[in-house]
Parts: C-alpha cells; sequence; structure tokens
C-alpha cells in the first residue's frame, strides 16, 4: 500500500502523461501554451526520477477497492490508513489534512473522513486497489447544475447538458491548474452524482465509452472546450482539456443533475491487483 501511495503520487500514468505530449506537439511553437506544457513535462520527469510528490498539493486520498465478498473491510482500512502514515513520514504525502472544527493537522493524513474509502463487492477473488489523489485547486473548480438551467438556456436533454458542463469549464478557467480532466455524473441525487462522477477518473484517457451516446458526447465536448483559447493554466491555447469521461446514474423525476469533477494535470491516479496475502501482482495504468 505505501508503494501504491508512492508511485500515485510520483508518477504519472502512462495514458496521462501521452495525453500531455500529444497536447505540446498541438501546440503553437514559441507560445506560452507550449511553454507551459515543456514546464509540465519537465515537472513529471523530475518527479518520478527523485521519486517526489508530482505535485506540492498531495490533495485528498481516496481508495477504490474491488473486493470479494467476505473480505475484512475494517482490516483493509487499518492497513491502509497505517500506509498513509507511513507515506507521509516518509514525504510522498504532504501533512495535508486538517480537522475542519479545530484547524488543527496532526501530520497523519488521517483524520474524520480522511482517507476517504469506495468499496465495491464482486465475485472474483481478487482484490483490485485504486488511489486517485485529488488537489484542492482543482476540487475547488468542480460543479453541479440542476437542469432546467433558465439562465443558461439549458433544458433537460443531452444538449442541455452540454451547455452547462462547457459553462463549467468557462468558469473554472485556469484556476484548476489545466488542461484538466472532466469526470461528469449526469442524474443521480446531489451526493451520488458527484460521487460517481468521481469514480468517471478512474478510466483511462485513451478508451471508449461504452454507450454510443456518451462516447460522442465526450468527444463533441473535449473539442468544444478546446476552442475556447482557455488553454494550460489559464494562459491560452489549444489544450484546455485532455479528457471528459462521462455516465449516467438514474434519477427521480423531480431531479435532473448534471455533476462535474474536475482533475489538474497532475493526474494522479493508479491501481494494483493484490495477492490474497497482500502482495502487487500486477499494475492496473
Amino acid at each position: 500500500m505505501v508503494e501504491l501511495i508512492r508511485r500515485t503520487s510520483a508518477e504519472l500514468p502512462d495514458d496521462v502523461h501521452r495525453a500531455i505530449l500529444s497536447s505540446l506537439e498541438n501546440e503553437r511553437k514559441g507560445e506560452i501554451a507550449e511553454a507551459t506544457l515543456k514546464i509540465i513535462d519537465k515537472n513529471i520527469a523530475i518527479a518520478k526520477n527523485k521519486s517526489q510528490p508530482i505535485c506540492q498539493d498531495t490533495g485528498s486520498v481516496l481508495f477504490y477497492v474491488d473486493c470479494p465478498v467476505g473480505m475484512d473491510q475494517i482490516a483493509f482500512e487499518e492497513v491502509a490508513k497505517g500506509a498513509v502514515i507511513e507515506a507521509t513520514k516518509k514525504g510522498y504525502l504532504r501533512q495535508n489534512s486538517v480537522d475542519t472544527l479545530t484547524g488543527v493537522n496532526d501530520g497523519t493524513n488521517v483524520g474524520r473522513g480522511a482517507p476517504a474509502f469506495h468499496f465495491h463487492q464482486t465475485r472474483s477473488n481478487e482484490i483490485q486497489v485504486r488511489l486517485v489523489l485529488k488537489g484542492g485547486g482543482c476540487e475547488n473548480v468542480g460543479a453541479q447544475y440542476a437542469l432546467p438551467n433558465t439562465k443558461l438556456k439549458a433544458n433537460r436533454d443531452l444538449e442541455g447538458c452540454k451547455k452547462v458542463i462547457l459553462d463549467a469549464v468557462i468558469q473554472a478557467q485556469g484556476k484548476g491548474c489545466g488542461p484538466g480532466v472532466l469526470g461528469i455524473c449526469i442524474g443521480g441525487d446531489r451526493a451520488t452524482g458527484y460521487e460517481y462522477s468521481k469514480h468517471q477518473l478512474l478510466r483511462k484517457l485513451d478508451d471508449t465509452n461504452p454507450v454510443p451516446e456518451l462516447a460522442a458526447m465526450e468527444k463533441e465536448i473535449m473539442d468544444k472546450a478546446n476552442t475556447l483559447g482557455i488553454g494550460p493554466m489559464g494562459f491560452g491555447g489549444k489544450t484546455t482539456l485532455l479528457g471528459v469521461k462521462i455516465g449516467c446514474a438514474n434519477r427521480v423525476p423531480a431531479s435532473y443533475f448534471v455533476s462535474i469533477s474536475y482533475m489538474c494535470w497532475a493526474y494522479r491516479r493508479h491501481g494494483a491487483v493484490l495477492s490474497p496475502e497482500g502482495s502487487i501482482e500486477s499494475w492496473l495504468y
């Protein structure tokens, strides 16, 4: 578990790095957008070579666990929390978790709701653990819309969804450390919508949505967002987004929510398949 945390903090997944390099090739030579992406690429290399955090804000620690029926989830949480404490001591995580009521930071990254765990039981004997480190800057520019939205002339349909998603990108500008990745949920309630939008961030950037309507929508939003001229860090350019991932959840008739989680360019997510003894059998990204 400590190695999973180290790798997530210090090494960007290959699919994300490829997207950044592709965007670098697409930017105009000599422009500030190209220079910004070059700095980002250099930062990625330094972090990996020195095994140090890609970003000083190592963010919220989010575990997603696919586990066999009957696995002791309490024991897993105890082990994972111990790994977070150890990883913090080693410098893979910044002392980043603050008690909301007192403002006290005890330096462990463990406390009420921290780290966060999402367990999903499967009928497989395999244990798959995915970890996301989500920085505060990109978390701040997430958004949730209730449709219809009269201001944006967004109705309760996919066209309305596109309007509010692009509005979220415009409102974010460079404040979310772009180029960013959007995880989106159409439907659900306020809580499950946000949760499922973050779950979309577990997908690879180069995958294809199995729902044709959503696959087309992902491409359209990506193309339109990258014509807005916001660019890396808001400095202008062709690369505002690196990816768009959309899922759907059932809703009640009275509600129609669109929940948008924004991930920064430091798209820190890794995962591993664990053996029953707890060792790493293979990597998921």
